[in-house]
This record gives C-alpha cells, sequence and structure tokens, in this order.
C-alpha cells in the first residue's frame, strides 16, 4: 500500500439557499482507510462529500497528500478525487466501456480523444470488475448491481487517490450490497485508496468503515471507531430509533426493537 499522508479537512463550511448546510467541519483520516459518515437525513453528508470533491463551493481546507484541494486546479483535483454519485446521470444509449473511459476525461488532451492506453486501462479495471464481457451493453439495461459496478469502475479508471461515496447501496438488495461494498473494500486495499462514503444504513456503515463521523445538522457530533458512536443511547437521542446494538469486535450489528415510537425527532425515519 502506498504511504500518503493522510486527508486533514479544517473549518469546513458549506452555503446553499442561505443556509449553512455543513458547519465548521475537521476531520482526519488516515491514508488507506474507509471513513464512514451516517447521521440523519439532511444531516451535510452528501454536501460534505460534493465540497471536498469540488462540486459544491465550500470555504475552508482539505489538505491531502501535501496539497490543499481547494486551492488546486479542478484539472489535477478530479485526477486525485472522484465521486460516486447518490443518483449518477447515465446517458441513454451509451455503451459499458464508453460511459468507463469518461473517468478518463481529466486526463484527456486537446481534443478530448481516449488513447489506447486510455482503452487499456479501462479494460484492465473492467476485468478487476468482473465487467470484461460486458463492455458493449448499454448501461441503463442493467441490473441495479451491474450498474452500480460500472459506475464504481468509471471512478476508478480515474486512478484517484481519495474515493468518494453518497450512498453506494442506494436501492440495492442485500446481495448487491455486499457486492458493491466487498468490491470497494477490495479495491481500497489493492489501490491503497482512502474513501469516504455517506451510509443511510447503519450496520454497513460499521460493517466497512475503519472509522466513523456522525453529523448532526451539519456539524461532527462524534467521530471514532464504529462501536463508541453506534449506541443504543445515541442512536436513540439522534435518530429517536428503538433498537438493540450488537458488538463483534470493532464491528456493529443494529436491530430494530418492537415498541412504541419514540417522539420528538422529525429523522426517526432514517435507520433504513
Amino acid at each position: 500500500m502506498a504511504l500518503y499522508e493522510p486527508l486533514n479537512i479544517q473549518g469546513l463550511e458549506v452555503e446553499l439557499g442561505g443556509k449553512k448546510v455543513v458547519n465548521n467541519v475537521s476531520l482526519n483520516v488516515e491514508s488507506g482507510d474507509w471513513l464512514s459518515l451516517i447521521g440523519p437525513n439532511g444531516s451535510g453528508k452528501s454536501s460534505l462529500l460534493r465540497a471536498i470533491a469540488g462540486i459544491i463551493p465550500a470555504l475552508g481546507t482539505v489538505n491531502f497528500q501535501g496539497s490543499d484541494l481547494m486551492q488546486t486546479d479542478p484539472r489535477v483535483r478530479a485526477q486525485i478525487v472522484s465521486i460516486v454519485p447518490q443518483i449518477p446521470v447515465v446517458p441513454p444509449r451509451v455503451r459499458v466501456i464508453d460511459y468507463i473511459l469518461l473517468g478518463r476525461t481529466p486526463y484527456l488532451g486537446r481534443g478530448f480523444q481516449p488513447t489506447q492506453e486510455d482503452v487499456s486501462l479501462s479494460l484492465s479495471v473492467m476485468e478487476d470488475l468482473n465487467l470484461h464481457d460486458m463492455a458493449d451493453r448499454f448501461v441503463t439495461e442493467m441490473s441495479g448491481g451491474e450498474r452500480q459496478r460500472v459506475i464504481i469502475a468509471r471512478s476508478l479508471v480515474q486512478q484517484p487517490n481519495l474515493l468518494l461515496l453518497d450512498e453506494p447501496t442506494t436501492a440495492l438488495d442485500m446481495g448487491h450490497q455486499q457486492e458493491v461494498l466487498e468490491l470497494v473494500d477490495q479495491q481500497r486495499k489493492r489501490l491503497g485508496l482512502t474513501v469516504l462514503s455517506a451510509f443511510h444504513d447503519l450496520t454497513l456503515a460499521s460493517q466497512y468503515g475503519t472509522s466513523m463521523a456522525l453529523l448532526v445538522n451539519g456539524e461532527v457530533t462524534q467521530s471514532g471507531l464504529p462501536h463508541e458512536i453506534l449506541t443504543e443511547s445515541t442512536l436513540e437521542d439522534i435518530y429517536g430509533a428503538n433498537v438493540s446494538v450488537h458488538n463483534d469486535g470493532n464491528r456493529v450489528s443494529i436491530v430494530p426493537k418492537r415498541g412504541n415510537r419514540l417522539k420528538g425527532n422529525s429523522n426517526s425515519n432514517d435507520m433504513g
């Protein structure tokens, strides 16, 4: 695994529509680690990831590999950071190989035509992700799990060192959720990627994240190991959830309990 400096976020702030949706967020993520971002709906998880990727304007510093990404040329930033959005835009009638090649855009020269090297890299990534026999299929005609693998492949051909995932398993069944997250974890370990992922499902957030941060109203209220954050009292306070928490080392499983719903928390439906 390549040895790089950790990701250091200091005082990150995002304002959208006159409202501060990310408020003075500071986080440290060791190189090659996977940080799971959790929090109720509207807590700022997606905005935080989009700010790091440079998709929306933000204040603060995001230091990674010795430079502040906030001050980095967008083309260079796109070679360092890749994001898998919650709802990717997939053009109609685009083939898998052509969609994956879009990930090479930050490297293309004048004319924006991919080289044979770009094609070879894309085919190699497709082989790694078991997409080698799907090059000519249309992305919009694939199953949810297959399509998510294609979207991740597009991100990986950017050859990023920082991979951002916004709810990567939304709308996938349990089997495809595991397939996609195992795939990301394998690539993280093989390539030395640093991963930040927003999660709706707290059990999955614990199973795959090596560390965790809880966002509430745009602020990080807790950060640390999953078993330190995912406690019954915290989930009751933040989500208004009646659950049992089962610890297996640093990994946590959360089981909803029948009973009266707790009152006074408008975000209590965000347990997934």
